[in-house]
């Protein structure tokens, strides 16, 4: 039994379960499309269904490898576009390209800008995306763009998890400090800042402590977790000021190059992350702990098939 009429919901490669999460979620399957490659690289593409004057949502986080995620997304707008879809929007639990939001010197590309008009002119009606790295990549877009906030699932998960009397939240640099503050906010705890900087790209040097940890649970929280060279040094520093254990927390969990070894190696004894992106198996470790978006991009997805407020969710 279908649940709500005239809408289609498709995905690529880039994560298949989440999407199946979702659809179960709606109470609907999966529409039918294919996406492969042809011998030579490129995408092969097949919608198996008719989408003539329907409201299309395309579940494709454009993470690692993200140059085909992103294709595979681009290729579906088009596909959908020209099949005479009523509406399609494209739904990016994880924003390939956020970090490059601005130029940081001289003959910078504005990574994040360029994608997003990749997006509108591929023929995408609307955006969904889930913790963008920096809020102004909303205004890179000229169509409307809704943006959810997954923080309030990490605020849920250690509300029931935890003892939060001795707590203390931590941003990992100057730069989290809002994000920081807002998970603070919602624990009713204290809130403390590491003082870093980046000599160069995936490296860190971490300099001072601002805020009291002694004594206290302390929980690192950043939107991005990469290479995992700032969490582990900030987890040794935490340690060393007298912080009885050390936990983080992040929505997109990216985990590339050496940051497997250097969250085995670190003294973090528990890693929170949604899947936005997916684990692959060596990444599905003891330590860390998933939470699904599934049910917030699911109400998010009929909110904006029914035309309600998207923006009530958080309220």
């Amino acid at each position: 039994m279908v649940r709500y009429k005239n809408i289609k919901i498709f995905t690529g490669n880039a994560n298949r379960r989440l999407a199946s999460e979702i659809t179960e979620y709606l109470g609907m399957e999966l529409s039918h499309a294919t996406v492969e490659k042809f011998s030579d690289g490129e995408v092969c593409l097949s919608i198996g269904e008719s989408v003539r004057g329907a409201d299309c949502f395309i579940i494709q986080p454009t993470c690692p490898p993200v140059h085909d995620n992103l294709m595979e997304l681009l290729i579906m707008i088009d596909a959908l576009r020209r099949a005479s879809a009523k509406r399609i929007t494209a739904v990016l639990p994880y924003y390939g390209y956020a970090r490059q939001d601005r130029k940081s010197k001289a003959r910078d590309p504005i990574t994040a800008k360029l994608v997003a008009n990749l997006l509108t002119m591929a023929g995408a009606d609307r955006i969904l995306a889930v913790d963008l790295h920096a809020g102004q990549i909303q205004g890179f877009f000229d169509i409307p763009v809704d943006h959810l906030n997954a923080a309030h699932l990490v605020t849920e998960y250690y509300r029931n998890t935890i003892d939060l009397n001795e707590v203390v939240v931590v941003s990992p640099d100057v730069g989290g400090v809002a994000r920081a503050r807002t998970l603070a906010d919602s624990l009713e705890v204290q809130l403390a800042i590491i003082d870093k900087k980046r000599p160069a790209p995936n490296e860190v040097e971490i300099k001072n402590l601002i805020g009291e940890v002694k004594g206290m649970t302390a929980i690192m929280i950043d939107d991005i977790i990469d290479t995992a060279g700032t969490i582990p040094a900030g987890a040794e520093m935490l340690l060393a000021n007298g912080a009885k254990e050390v936990r983080a927390c992040c929505i997109h969990a990216v985990l590339s190059g050496p940051a497997m070894e250097r969250l085995a190696g670190s003294v973090i004894t528990e890693l929170v992350v949604t899947n936005t992106i997916p684990l692959t198996k060596e990444k599905q470790i003891d330590r860390i702990k998933v939470i699904s978006i599934a049910p917030l991009i699911g109400e998010a997805i009929i909110r904006i098939h029914e035309d309600i407020s998207v923006s009530k969710l958080f309220v």
